[in-house]
């Protein structure tokens, strides 16, 4: 990807990356997606639907008709709870939530905005999911949350999460999806809708305060009363995003010393410095995009940014600067485990294939189990309900982690108390987190990692989904001898959707992705950057062998 960057990368946001909103509006009510058009059809990634009202991939009519297909779903699965509805500072959020409630006031769904019409992060959602739900049985809460993530300003996003809090898995979007196209291709046929201002009034729709129920209970999973006695200096950039109120909120419920770097909110996201490939992204695992607060960070004990809905998070030290999402996760796992006495004695460490192999390391010193899964934080879910997983992460800067006492507090990612658990790190130990996470790399070694994409067809891809580990016919890896190779993950036997090589100072994983004509390679090496661009390359070699149609 380096090869890629965009000589603008870093710089600020030049007035012509920056959207026209009012033609962005127009072109998500007036565009129709063409069913027969792949790339216009409803389709459900890791994290919802995503796509552009311009590139007619997200306009009304998918949002229409994935929200009748929830409704349909909720009726089939006896789900008659309220569904807590969220949007994030994206400029096609606003209109989409508005479409959405249509069609759930006149499907007779009780829904749940938020008070004062303010954004809703994705743990908050959650946090009021579970909240709701704990001790019930039925009249069971759900909800979605409309966000493209970190996604460009120009990008719509359309998630839902079931009773459990988390992200929905493929059980459930997989027919979710199948039925939206199905209302699509119809024309709209059966989906039913009032107009806005009806439903704004209709009696099933409520107001809920997700900012005062969310902060409130931070102290449970964070120790808030430990950051204030300490006097950490806090900084934080909300880059725009939902938490953008939440941040003041926070500081002045707990009496921490936490100053916020901006409270604007733009929906060209104009302040930004541009992301690596010459983007406006939101991405607080970019330095790219985090240049703002990296250039400040002197100022505070530690800083961090979060995404746009606020389940992604970036760390920010005078120490190292931004930290790498591997190393920021592998500190928590080992601050973690070592500081929540009460936490249960089999509570395991939970992280993706993707994920620095630091963290196995950890697991094993710590005598804690670890649990590997597929890509996608779904996969998490019914661990961190039971509270089998204390700690789950991923390699692109999400996580969350039980309450204090042992208990579930989110069951999707959480950047802002992943964040705010960073200045605890610092208030208890007196080192920030990049200082750690050197001692950490001392011991145990400083891996570096990077991902890269390589061109496959859509057969190509097809093949990689599918591949076994019997069709690589490669015994080393950058001079090493290949010790395994994974089709699934050891933690629930999912399968990867492609494939992971493993050797004794480094390994690689390969990835169809689901809406670009290409997979993703990513690699890990304990040799340094030179042995890392091996295993890439050579990965590459490995894959294309493996799924060429005459393989």
């Amino acid at each position: 990807m380096a090869s890629r960057l965009s000589p603008l990368a870093g710089q600020p946001a030049p007035a012509d990356a920056l959207i026209d909103v009012d033609a962005l509006l127009a072109a998500y009510r007036d565009q129709r997606p063409d069913p027969t058009v792949a790339g216009e059809r409803v389709a459900f990634g890791t994290s919802g639907h995503r796509g552009c009202a311009f590139e007619r991939s997200f306009n009304e009519w998918h949002v229409l008709a994935v929200t009748q297909a929830i409704c349909d779903h909720r009726r089939a699965q006896g789900i008659d709870g309220p569904l807590y509805l969220g949007i994030d500072t994206h400029a096609l959020s606003a209109p989409a939530a508005a479409s959405a409630l249509e069609v759930l006031a006149a499907n007779g769904v009780d829904v749940m905005l938020a008070t004062g019409d303010e954004f809703t992060p994705t743990p908050a959602l959650s946090h009021a999911i579970l909240t709701y739900n704990r001790g019930r049985t039925s009249g069971l809460a759900d909800g979605i949350v409309v966000t493209p993530s970190h996604n460009p300003p120009r990008d719509g996003g359309f998630k839902y999460n079931p009773p459990n809090g988390g992200p929905a898995g493929q059980e459930i979007t997989g027919p979710v999806q199948d039925a939206a196209n199905r209302y699509i291709e119809k024309g709209l046929e059966g989906v039913r809708r009032m107009p806005h201002d009806q439903a704004l009034k209709a009696a099933t729709t409520h107001r809920h305060d997700f900012l005062a129920a969310y902060v409130g209970d931070l102290g449970s999973v964070v120790d808030m009363d430990l950051i204030r006695e300490a006097g950490v200096r806090m900084g934080v950039d909300p880059l725009g995003g939902a938490g953008v109120h939440y941040w003041s909120a926070i500081a002045e419920r707990y009496r921490i010393d936490l100053s916020v770097v901006s409270e604007a909110v733009d929906p060209r996201f104009a302040f930004m410095t541009l992301d690596w490939d010459g983007q406006i992204r939101m991405d607080p695992s970019s330095t790219h995009a985090m240049q703002r607060l990296i250039d400040i960070r002197d100022r505070f004990d530690v800083g961090f940014a979060c995404d746009t809905d606020h389940d992604r998070h970036g760390i920010v030290t005078r120490s190292a600067g931004l930290l790498q999402p591997n190393h920021y996760l592998s500190v928590a796992i080992d601050y973690l485990f070592r500081h929540r006495p009460q936490w249960g004695a089999d509570a395991a460490v939970g992280k993706t294939v993707v994920s620095t192999r630091l963290i196995d390391a950890l697991a094993k010193r710590l005598g804690r189990r670890l649990h590997e899964v597929p890509v996608g934080f779904k996969w998490f879910v019914d661990g961190l309900l039971d509270a089998s997983l204390g700690f789950v992460g991923e390699e692109s800067a999400g996580a969350t982690f039980l309450r204090r006492d042992g208990s579930v507090w989110t069951t999707d990612k959480d950047g802002i108390a992943a964040a705010l658990l960073a200045g605890e790190i610092t208030a208890r130990t007196g080192r920030d987190p990049g200082a750690l996470y050197a001692e950490l790399a001392n011991e145990f070694g400083n891996p570096v990692a990077s991902r890269i994409d390589a061109p496959a067809s859509r057969e190509q891809k097809k093949r990689l989904s599918a591949l076994s580990p019997q069709q690589l016919r490669a015994t080393e890896l950058a001079d090493e001898p290949i010790e395994s190779v994974l089709s699934h993950a050891p933690g629930n036997g999912g399968a990867i959707g492609g494939i992971k090589v493993i050797a004794s100072n480094g390994w690689f994983a390969a990835r169809p992705s689901g809406t670009e004509e290409i997979y993703k390679i990513y690699g890990e090496s304990f040799r340094g950057a030179e042995h890392l661009e091996r295993i890439l390359a050579e990965a590459q070699t490995i894959v294309d062998a493996a799924i060429s149609p005459t393989a």
